[in-house]
């Protein structure tokens, strides 16, 4: 049977880390080159994206999509690591109202400024923070700017002092320090009790398969899950080449504006918000949109990026 070639979406568990996955993901496919799209913490459940074989190249690209999560804030009590994993730094008596809540959360939807948790692994000088927090150092760290596109709150306990929130964010938010500074708005301190990921972009948690039933499979079962790589391009948008264009694309030359798509290519429904369709370019595309290059069999060729010129080549697959 040929080498497993594509993407496939896990249902994280709560407790192994997303490199644990990979290994297990390894082993059950037999294939060495396995990465993901974007870290889950330990903790954390839900969805994974994960690249086989030579769609690693595409995760690149799939890890700057847009992210949907549910998590649970526990309100009046910090930790040292914005979740519940850390030590217990302060507990304060809560006194806000749901009125209180509902509007300090609407406050952080669009663009906000958020400083990296110290257990992050944002490099600063070099390392990663979360090197220097096992180690018991502070790092003076830069807020970056991050778009939180929806945040509803969907549940309020008074009696525990909990709350329900959903984010859709983009690439590089940290829910904890969503939890973290609305605890601080509120006057209270709060954590992060728990945290599940319903979506990265359109692969959403009902495609999603638990390492349980891809473990209880038949190789031809496990097979069936692997997205095609022209697939697992969904998100953006796409041009089909010519067979004499195909030549040119096999080669990573570079395409002329005339094959540009007739619509800059729009994200799916679910990450549609209050404000409308997202954009590609506000997806943590920084570097220009990709497109999916495929042929007139519908086969991924490459990803070329948008640019003022046309299109050029940021990975070729054949």
């Amino acid at each position: 049977m040929d080498e497993p070639l594509g993407v496939l979406v896990v249902d994280k568990p709560e407790g192994p880390t997303s490199h644990d996955v990979v290994d297990h993901i390894r082993h059950l496919y037999g294939i060495k080159r396995v990465g993901h799209a974007g870290t889950l913490d330990p903790p954390a459940s839900g969805v994974l994206v994960m690249g086989l074989g030579k769609a690693t190249r595409l995760l690149n690209f799939l890890q700057g999509l847009p992210k949907r999560y549910l998590g649970r804030v526990r309100l009046g009590v910090s930790t040292t690591t914005q979740d519940a994993t850390g030590q217990t730094v302060s507990e304060e008596r809560c006194s806000f109202t749901a009125e209180d809540l509902l509007r300090v959360a609407e406050g952080f939807v669009g663009e906000i400024a958020q400083t990296p948790p110290m257990v992050s692994a944002v490099r600063v000088e070099g390392k990663k923070l979360y090197e220097s927090a096992r180690r018991g150092e502070e790092v003076d760290r830069q807020p970056r700017k991050v778009r939180i596109y929806a945040l509803e709150v969907t549940d309020i306990d008074l009696d525990k002092w909990e709350a329900s929130i959903e984010v859709l964010c983009s690439s590089g938010t940290y829910v904890r320090t969503i939890a973290a500074d609305i605890g601080e708005k509120l006057n209270c301190g709060a954590h992060l009790s728990s945290l599940r990921r319903t979506a990265v972009g359109s692969f959403i948690e009902a495609e999603a398969v638990t390492l349980e039933s891809l473990s209880a499979m038949d190789e031809g079962e496990r097979m069936a899950q692997i997205i095609d790589p022209a697939m697992a391009m969904r998100d953006f948008p796409v041009v089909e080449v010519s067979d004499e264009l195909e030549t040119a694309v096999r080669h990573g030359r570079a395409l002329d504006t005339d094959v540009l798509p007739a619509r800059g290519g729009e994200l799916p429904m679910v990450l549609e918000s209050r404000g409308g369709d997202i954009a590609p370019h506000q997806a943590g595309m920084t570097a220009g949109i990709p497109v999916a290059v495929v042929d007139r069999s519908g086969n991924l060729l490459a990803v070329y990026r948008r640019s003022r010129q046309g299109l050029k080549p940021a990975t070729v697959l054949v």
